[in-house]
């Protein structure tokens, strides 16, 4: 698993949409697999789930992406990658998650 914390300042609906066609536009193989919006007293919080294959791990590799504002205040990104690893009992060949969320970082 690999994960990603940032705050930054911007445009919500902007990011989500740059995020969203990033990631499908940068594999052939992403799909989104699901989504979910909240709005509540001036806050908003985004999820979006996407799936990929990971040619180098030979394994399908998810990226779970949430972003949140309160108002106008800087918008609170995590992400974070599962999936990629091959093993019963502990991770090994993870380099599919860190290459998808290095997509993420590209974008950001």
């Amino acid at each position: 698993m690999a994960k990603l914390e940032q705050t930054i300042r911007g445009n919500f609906n902007q990011l989500l949409d740059r995020i969203e066609s990033g990631i499908m536009n940068g594999s052939m193989s992403a799909s989104l697999e699901d989504s979910s919006d909240f709005y509540s007293n001036g806050a908003r919080c985004s999820v979006r789930v996407f799936e990929r294959y990971s040619w180098l791990g030979s394994n399908r590799v998810s990226l779970s992406v949430t972003l949140f504002q309160s108002g106008d205040d800087a918008i609170h990104i995590s992400a974070i990658t599962a999936g990629g690893s091959q093993a019963m009992f502990f991770k090994i060949n993870t380099f599919g998650e860190e290459a998808f969320l290095d997509k993420l970082r590209e974008l950001l």
